[in-house]
């Protein structure tokens, strides 16, 4: 069997709805967008990732303390996904490790398809411990981790042949688990030519690749000791990486870095910070972008539906936005909003009403991200509430097993419900997936982004909450860099390109705190309660603004044009 593609793209993870729990957050639900968006487009795009068979996990909040517990979050793969006959094996460890694939069609608004085959090594072939190396996502210790990438890399390609893919022009790295694509490819090469690698194979692989890294910090990065990599590859698969800078270790980043013909960052600011961090090597920029029709909430949706019948096509008509009457936008956001207070009062009780100012903060629980620091000064806060308007605060995300920190935040919050009890009321919502951010995203009044910059490398939350109408009130970190207009399409907090940055993390996350409670009584709020038409302009605005461009069609024509096609050398005659 021949299958069409022209560009495989490989994730560790990824959103394809939430019943499939292939996902742990933004990097996931991206390439979800991505490969929808791929399919509204009629890209010959193919993906591969694993079928993690227990998901990432079951969230479970202690309704006293916040105290999170995990569960496996088991889903019935044989019902939601197609068998596929075609077999490969890897070797991990001196062991050959069969796989499977399970085979997903993410369906386009044209009626064309992205298949995407999730890889799984629970057969029998396989010993007991190699069964489960398809099961957990971001699981177990770095041996489990490399051999997932084994998997993900040398299996995924493997498949793709097997099933029949033999005219992929490009491979998409998403981060960079998925850098041992590489080292397959130049696998491969080397097996037609039974001879010694040179430059010139190394420069094919090279234009073959595209890759594309999210984090901006170093810890973020996968790095496997020597020993590890030769335990888990072979002497000769540890020669070849030699060949390409990972001697004594295999940073995975680097990997990818090597044997990739374009790089990019995920948004401006993210690309300076990468090129910093690996100055050797040439990074673009393509900012991130959300799939319009999955994260707009029904009755945005059908507001749009009604007023710009072309956005599910072409999300750039939503610059028509602007003529929406303000009347229907009130009347569409109050839905959103009473179908956000319904799941709050369903599940707390935290006693939130639908008129009150609700300002929303859902993503991963983690401490950069600072979800707290709306609390730094309770004090205020309350008094702000009190002077210039009621406040309801609606959290949700989980926090990575391993994240003590970011679990600390969670019980944090919860305990300031408590101290808040009575002044300004607060929710943690349990359980984040697609469906509840879509719930937040378009329900509250405002979005609140407080990272540490410059962490945040996207943030495609707020893009998600500026589609349905909903301002941000953000660190100039991100995505925010280039979709902030002051009092347009949201607000600031603070300014870390003056002059004199804070000197200390105590005084960073006094100043921020600071201004943001300033932009909250100063201006937010009394726009909010007292010329609640001129917000309605700011929501409006954020749509036509931000909607309209950070999206997924928008950032996948940028990599058509910069990445998969123009900028590699193609032999003459070849056409994407």
């Amino acid at each position: 069997m021949s299958e069409s593609a022209r560009v495989a793209y490989f994730s560790m993870e990824i959103a394809l709805e939430s019943s499939i729990p292939t996902y742990s957050g933004g990097l996931g639900v991206l390439a979800g967008d991505t490969l929808r968006s791929a399919a509204d487009l009629c890209i010959p795009m193919v993906a591969v990732s694993l079928v993690h068979r227990r998901g990432y996990f079951l969230q479970q909040l202690d309704p006293a303390t916040g105290q999170q517990v995990e569960a496996p979050a088991d889903w019935p793969v044989e019902r939601l996904l197609e068998p596929v006959a075609a077999r490969v094996a890897v070797e991990v460890e001196g062991r050959e490790v069969v796989l499977r694939a399970w085979r997903y069609r993410v369906e386009g608004v044209r009626g064309a398809a992205v298949p995407v085959y999730l890889l799984d090594a629970a057969l029998p072939e396989n010993a007991e411990p190699d069964r489960a190396l398809t099961d957990a996502l971001y699981g177990g210790d770095g041996r489990y981790r490399l051999a997932q990438e084994i998997v993900l890399g040398i299996g995924g390609l493997r498949m793709l042949r097997a099933i029949g893919y033999g005219s992929i022009r490009r491979f998409h790295l998403n981060e960079g688990h998925a850098a041992l694509v590489g080292l397959a490819l130049l696998d491969e090469r080397l097996a037609r030519t039974r001879a010694a690698p040179t430059l010139r194979d190394l420069a094919t692989v090279r234009s073959q690749c595209v890759f594309t890294t999210h984090t901006p910090v170093p810890a973020g990065h996968d790095v496997f000791p020597g020993h590890l990599v030769e335990r888990s590859l072979g002497a000769t698969a540890r020669k070849r990486l030699a060949l390409l800078g990972q001697e004594d270790v295999l940073n995975m980043t680097d990997l990818a870095l090597q044997t990739a013909h374009f790089v990019n960052g995920v948004a401006m600011r993210h690309g300076e910070v990468s090129r910093s961090m690996f100055p050797a090597h040439p990074i673009r920029s393509i900012t991130n972008g959300i799939h319009t029709t999955t994260w707009a909430t029904p009755a945005l949706a059908s507001l749009f539906d009604r007023a710009i019948p072309s956005w599910r096509r072409d999300p750039l008509a939503l610059r028509d936005a602007i003529r929406i009457p303000l009347a229907e936008l009130r009347e569409a956001h109050a839905e959103a909003r009473r179908a956000l207070i319904a799941r709050v009062e369903r599940e707390t009780d935290a006693g939130f009403r639908e008129d009150c100012f609700t300002i929303g903060f859902a993503r991963r629980a983690t401490a950069y991200k600072r979800p707290t620091l709306i609390f730094h000064d309770l004090e205020r806060l309350a008094s702000i509430a009190r002077e210039h308007g009621a406040l309801q605060l609606v959290f949700a995300g989980k926090a990575h097993p391993r994240d003590e920190e970011g679990k600390a935040r969670i019980r944090e919050i919860f305990g300031m419900r408590e101290r808040l009890r009575g002044r300004v009321r607060v929710a943690y919502l349990e359980g984040y997936d697609m469906d509840l951010g879509r719930l937040v995203c378009g329900g509250c009044d405002l979005w609140l982004n407080t990272p540490i910059p410059p962490l945040e490398a996207s943030g495609t939350s707020g893009m998600k909450a500026a589609l349905n109408g909903v301002p941000s009130l953000s660190i100039l970190d991100g995505w925010w860099l280039e979709g902030h207009v002051e009092g347009v399409t949201g607000w600031s907090i603070g300014d870390d390109e003056g002059p004199s940055p804070p000197a200390t993390f105590v005084d960073r996350d006094a100043v921020h705190a600071d201004a943001l409670y300033a932009k909250l009584a100063d201006v937010v709020l009394p726009c909010f309660y007292a010329t609640p038409d001129r917000y309605l302009e700011t929501m409006r605005s954020a749509i036509q603004l931000n909607g309209s461009f950070f999206n997924t069609q928008r950032m996948l024509s940028q990599y058509l044009y910069e990445a998969y096609f123009a900028t590699a050398r193609r032999p003459r005659g070849e056409t994407f």
